[in-house]
């Protein structure tokens, strides 16, 4: 099942002497429970075409459909609500709050769209992150690795169409970027989640199911 359609996506930044073509002309899509890396040097585009994704930024021209749903026919405030349901993010800063506690972090969406918070499910989540002795600690109180699985654990709250995670073991030592990537595979494969991941690191990137290749704003090619 198809669950992510990218058409002929376009972003254009500055005009004339200043114009710089971050993504040209970019189609690929993703199917429900797969796991795709998407690689490239600094610069290539490979973020600019995760924040699109995720509707975080809106395109020069093209389409962008999650789960049938063509994104940038949403005015900003529908495609806000649609990214806080639908989209989980997960960036390589961590962007805890820092007043909140683990628990509180992960079930943020949750209270922003006055949502009833399921205990059962929130003590499985905690057990899957690993972070059940950890569920009333704040931020500056666990490790770096910590403070990652609890911004899954929000990206994975609201059960999520797709998972974005944009270098998120680039802030991170050697064990727990291991331990982040085993994570999501595990994540992947029992809950059966919808997986995109921006990395340099090939090894990484070999975890996943596919690995698409990005230069210059384009896709050169996919292994």
């Amino acid at each position: 099942m198809e669950i992510l359609k990218v058409e002929n996506l376009t972003k254009i930044y500055g005009k004339d002497t200043t114009k710089v073509v971050a993504l040209d002309h970019v189609s690929f899509s993703v199917q429900k429970g797969e796991f795709v890396a998407i690689v490239g040097a600094s610069g290539s585009g490979k973020s600019t075409l995760l924040h699109l994704i995720g509707g975080v930024d809106r395109p020069t021209s093209g389409k962008v459909y999650i789960d049938g749903q063509d994104i940038f026919s949403f005015n900003d405030d529908k495609l806000a609500i649609f990214r806080r349901r639908q989209v989980g993010l997960i960036y390589q800063f961590y962007n805890l709050i820092p007043i909140l506690n683990v628990e509180e972090n992960i079930t943020l969406p949750l209270a922003l769209d006055n949502r009833e918070i399921n205990k059962e499910t929130l003590n499985e989540m905690l057990k899957l992150l690993g972070l059940e002795k950890r569920r009333n600690h704040l931020p500056n109180e666990l490790s770096g690795g910590q403070q990652q699985r609890t911004s899954i654990g929000r990206a994975l709250i609201t059960n999520p169409t797709i998972i974005l995670a944009d270098e998120p073991t680039g802030n991170l030592d050697s064990k727990a970027s291991d331990e982040i990537v085993a994570l999501l595979k595990k994540t992947n494969k029992e809950l059966n989640e919808t997986i995109i991941i921006i990395t340099h690191n090939m090894e990484i990137a070999k975890c996943a199911d596919r690995i698409i290749k990005i230069e210059d704003g384009k896709i050169v090619s996919e292994t």
